[in-house]
């Protein structure tokens, strides 16, 4: 049953499509010209790891995120002034830490405190939901930007197969990312420099392969691409509650909670946003798809499946995060991951999968921004793992920031090193 043209538009089509898989990179070797700063970030109180913290470089538009330890390493040019780096992240009080001349040890730890706030110094709305979305989405040609901007990202997508990793691609990417008000232009990604790592004995005779890259990722961008959450012509689809207020970035934001209150053709989403208080600015979403019809989901996520096969999804997550610069709202931090099943008619053992794609912004470039050509982008509908080199140096990313592996990551790329230089 094929899904019309409409339904296709607003269903998260834009943010995963599967087929099958392969792995590549390139070696280079960087002369050092940066100071880095590792470690893990904290709860000052539990001790317990904070995961997706943001770690910036104030006065500048360099960042990283933290990865799903709590663990980050930023790399900050010997040629920029700034002394301090900051961490931020939701609930927390930002802090700021000194920059250490060279490589500080990975095991520091980075203690945030939890942030309380004020109910004084909280601009009093009336507390109606559906009106605090609503001005959230009024209010975009006010919040983000009018200009176009040129983004570095990290970006990084892993299949697994039951437990074990099949496949790991990683790019650092160039972005040109269109203005948020109404235009004809859209974002372009250019692919600057990636690798790649497989498992193929571990692999299924189902092969698994991700489509669109970056563009995954963008397309979660929820301010830019609206039909996915903030339609106001879906609205009537949604129950939403004002949940509580809480600390982003020292400045306080309403949780709203929402979920669907009936059907549609199309499957619909239920989760969380997070509204500045004072600009009603979205600077958080975290969404999952309902799947509670199968057939209606697997609709969204198969492209091309064998005759024969059952597809089922089993679990959606979705993040985006924006962070403030000069009073505009950013794009900052992507996460979409994907759990399935795959079951061949008349077998008795089925094949569980889980995708996962993240994409960070590390960089930011306001001026002389240059459009990236047809030629140059990488299309919504190529391969990245069919686009680049197997993994094999360690200190292949040079000077770019990264998200840092979390273990069970790094221990897949451990392994598919030590399996190609066998070779």
């Amino acid at each position: 049953m094929k899904a019309n043209t409409g339904n296709i538009r607003k269903s998260l089509r834009y943010s995963m499509a599967l087929a099958a898989m392969l792995f590549s990179a390139n070696l280079i070797a960087q002369e050092v010209n940066y100071n880095l700063v590792n470690g893990v970030v904290k709860d000052s109180k539990t001790k317990e790891r904070v995961v997706f913290a943001t770690i910036t470089v104030p006065g500048t538009t360099i960042g990283t995120v933290a990865n799903s330890d709590g663990e980050f390493t930023l790399k900050v040019p010997k040629t920029v002034l700034s002394t301090e780096f900051e961490i931020s992240h939701l609930g927390y009080q930002n802090r700021r830490f000194p920059i250490v001349n060279g490589t500080s040890g990975k095991g520091k730890e980075y203690l945030i405190d939890p942030a309380s706030l004020e109910i004084q110094a909280i601009v009093v709305r009336p507390l109606d939901a559906r009106k605090i979305v609503e001005g959230a989405i009024g209010n975009v040609d006010k919040n983000y930007s009018e200009n176009p901007v040129s983004l570095t990202a990290f970006y990084r997508e892993t299949i697994k197969q039951r437990r074990d990793y099949i496949s790991i691609a990683e790019a650092v990417a160039e972005i040109y990312k269109a203005p948020y008000r109404y235009t004809i232009e859209t974002d372009k990604v250019k692919i600057l420099k990636g690798r790649r790592g497989d498992n193929v004995k571990k692999a299924d005779t189902l092969m698994v392969k991700m489509q669109g890259g970056p563009h995954v990722s963008l397309y979660l961008d929820v301010i830019k691409y609206p039909d996915l959450l903030l339609n106001k012509e879906d609205m009537d689809y949604y129950d939403y509650v004002v949940a509580d207020v809480v600390n982003i970035d020292n400045e306080a934001n309403y949780i709203i909670n929402f979920k669907p209150r009936t059907t549609a053709e199309f499957p619909l989403y239920s989760g969380k946003l997070y509204i500045n208080v004072e600009t009603l600015a979205v600077t958080m979403a975290e969404f999952s798809m309902d799947i509670s019809d199968p057939q209606k989901a697997a609709q969204v996520f198969v492209r091309k499946k064998p005759a024969g096969l059952i597809f089922e999804p089993t679990g959606t997550n979705y993040l985006v995060t924006y962070k403030k610069v000069d009073n505009k709202y950013y794009l900052n931090y992507m996460r979409s991951e994907i759990k399935f099943r795959a079951d061949w008619r008349k077998r008795i053992f089925k094949t569980y999968f889980t995708i996962m794609s993240e994409m960070a912004i590390t960089e930011r470039n306001f001026d002389n921004v240059n459009k990236i050509s047809f030629k140059e982008s990488f299309k919504p509908n190529l391969v990245l793992a069919d686009k680049v080199n197997e993994y094999f140096d360690e200190n292949y990313w040079g000077e770019y920031n990264t998200i840092e592996p979390d273990e069970s990551i790094q221990s897949a790329i451990n392994k598919f090193n030590r399996r190609f230089r066998k070779q």
